[in-house]
């Protein structure tokens, strides 16, 4: 479990084929500080377990599914990651709720800079949709952040959302170099996910029961 507050900019440093999958090898001083085998760190969003470390760097293995619904499909040495080890049970939530299972990447549609703020516009897939809401939280590569605008699902068009970066995000993660066309991972909140879940339950869970034949009155 995270909390979408990335402790140190990263950088992939060798991708090597695994079968179907890919093992990686990260440079990541803070976060190998006190890392073991088997311990999570949140690589851009995605969480991968420790299976090797030296003493500035980790290597984790990415299975097939995970490639497919990330940015870490075709990763190549020298790419930037946020990181972030899982939170401890008695520290501060200062993000939100993440769990490094994303639902899916979105690509930057637009990123208007002002004096102090940059906003990103992100487009989402049908399926994610449902699950921003305006003021609710989004983990954009690993990132905790707050949705500041969101597309009406009558509007027309394709869906977005929109986020508002402050200075120290810009400097202290990798959405700060983000341009319009890029590709980053999404995880929405879990609550939505759950609700969305419970509602495509509702139908059967509301229809009255039969009583088994024979039974009695």
């Amino acid at each position: 479990m995270f909390t979408g507050i990335v402790e140190e900019i990263g950088a992939v440093t060798a991708v090597e084929d695994a079968g179907d999958g890919v093992r990686l090898t990260v440079r990541a001083p803070l976060a190998v500080a006190d890392a073991g085998h088997g311990d999570s760190i949140s690589v851009s969003g995605v969480c991968l377990t420790v299976v090797d470390r030296g003493e500035d760097w980790f290597t984790a293995d990415v299975m097939r599914q995970t490639l497919v619904m990330s940015t870490l499909d075709g990763v190549a040495a020298g790419r930037p990651v946020n990181l972030e080890r899982a939170t401890r049970a008695h520290g501060r939530l200062g993000g939100h709720i993440v769990q490094g299972h994303i639902d899916g990447t979105g690509t930057v549609l637009d990123v208007r800079p002002g004096d102090q703020w940059r906003v990103l516009r992100v487009g989402l897939t049908a399926d994610i949709a449902p699950l921003v809401v305006d003021k609710g939280s989004i983990a954009v590569d690993g990132v905790s952040l707050t949705v500041s605008d969101v597309s009406e699902p009558d509007a027309g068009g394709d869906a977005w959302f929109e986020v508002s970066l402050i200075p120290e995000t810009l400097a202290a993660t990798t959405l700060g170099a983000l341009v319009a066309g890029d590709r980053v991972n999404l995880e929405t909140d879990i609550l939505a996910r759950h609700v969305r879940r419970l509602l495509a339950f509702a139908p059967s869970a509301a229809a009255p029961a039969t009583p088994p034949e024979g039974g009695s009155r």
